[in-house]
């Protein structure tokens, strides 16, 4: 039996066919493991990603009521600061008013001391002055 070139090169091409396919078998199956694994890892990540969706809307939910009552809460105390308002303005002006009788004490003070007034003389000033006081009282009665 004589086998022409031709059956002899279809032949070796049959062989060489034969060999590529048995070195490409393992590498499909270790492909179909990682796919498997693939495809169970985004399977794991899809229901991941749905809790955590389910988690944030409730959390947002919670914020969004934690901001309404932050407004609420802000608009209250707004109110109140407004009725405070004209305590605080009369504070500020009573400040104002001790300051001034502070700057005239001081200054009667100084023109007191620089007038070199003996302290006799002070006295019986200001108890003429008391007793002039007490006479026109009597006299209105």
């Amino acid at each position: 039996m004589t086998i022409s070139y031709g059956a002899l090169a279809g032949l070796i091409a049959a062989i060489a066919f034969l060999i590529l396919v048995l070195f490409t078998i393992p590498m499909l199956i270790r492909t179909a493991k990682v796919l498997k694994e693939t495809s169970a890892t985004i399977q794991t990540t899809n229901e991941s990603m749905k809790k955590l969706s389910e988690d944030m809307d409730g959390l947002m939910d919670q914020t969004h009521n934690l901001l309404d009552q932050t407004n609420d809460l802000m608009i209250d105390v707004n109110g109140k600061m407004k009725t405070l308002d004209p305590v605080v303005k009369a504070a500020a002006d009573l400040g104002e008013s001790v300051s001034e009788l502070n700057d005239s004490s001081k200054k009667i003070a100084k023109r007191f001391s620089s007038n070199h007034f003996s302290h006799a003389g002070l006295v019986s000033s200001i108890a003429a002055t008391a007793f002039a006081r007490r006479r026109r009282r009597r006299g209105e009665n």
